[in-house]
């Protein structure tokens, strides 16, 4: 239990990863703190945990908004006393298309909730890390900045100022004890990306085989093994670790 008796903020809990992050946590013996938009899938998430045994709270929150991020922050608090780490996993995506031909708009909103939402929450948290000498903070991206993807310009725009953001906040927090990373996720196998599987003609299973046999561990990833990355950095295994980019995606993509 790696997390034992930490206290955690999850953005963007939806289907997939989120659910997996706050699970998986729970399970490594953190007090969760829950947050997404919608308010059903917080409380359910909440109930779920509560019910085997684990401590957490929902906290309805867009992370476009200061206001509610730093109402995210003051709840972890009020319900757990501190706040030792938190995730950002909050995104959005715009629709599949090239970037000549892409909807600025969507372009623009991606930017807001993936990079500049990470600012406002780490901006909501990191005042109370350093009053209490230290923390942990993961933004979750994707593989999609190391290798571009067709379509998914907009998106991975996002992910890459993200990527900065952890950068830039790891320096310039030197000496307060609050650590700052990324966890780049590749292909996962978990709710989103088996409903689109299941949208293709065949139900997925030759783009799944054909998706499963390219990646160097044989199969396509787990989200809940892939949340275990998150854990680690989270966790006082990772204390000299701070502005780092762990590539999550079973090798799919190598670093040079």
């Amino acid at each position: 239990m790696i997390l034992k008796d930490k206290v955690v903020v999850v953005t963007g809990v939806g289907p997939g990863m989120g659910q997996a992050l706050c699970r998986g946590a729970a399970a490594e013996g953190a007090k969760v703190v829950i947050s997404a938009r919608s308010t059903d899938v917080i409380d359910a998430l909440r109930s779920e945990i509560s019910a085997g045994g684990g401590e957490a709270i929902a906290v309805p929150t867009d992370v476009t908004d200061t206001d509610q991020c730093r109402r995210l922050a003051d709840e972890a608090v009020r319900a757990f006393g501190r706040i030792d780490g938190l995730v950002h996993s909050a995104y959005y995506h715009p629709d599949w298309a090239p970037l000549e031909r892409c909807d600025i708009g969507q372009v623009s909103r991606a930017l807001d909730v993936i990079a500049v939402g990470g600012l406002r929450i780490a901006q909501a948290v990191i005042p109370l890390m350093k009053r209490q000498g230290g923390g942990s903070i993961v933004n979750v991206s994707t593989m999609a900045t190391r290798r571009p993807f067709p379509g998914e310009g907009g998106y991975a725009m996002g992910k890459a100022a993200l990527g900065q953001l952890t950068r830039q906040l790891a320096v310039e927090l030197a000496g307060t004890g609050i650590r700052v990373n990324t966890a780049l996720m590749g292909w996962m196998d978990g709710v989103p990306l088996q409903s689109y599987f299941a949208a293709q003609e065949d139900g997925g299973a030759a783009l799944r085989a054909e998706t499963a046999a390219r990646i160097p561990v044989g199969r396509i990833p787990p989200d809940r093994d892939c949340a275990k990355s998150v854990f680690f950095l989270l966790s006082d295994h990772a204390s000299e670790i701070s502005g780092a980019s762990l590539d999550v995606n079973g090798g799919d993509w190598v670093a040079p």
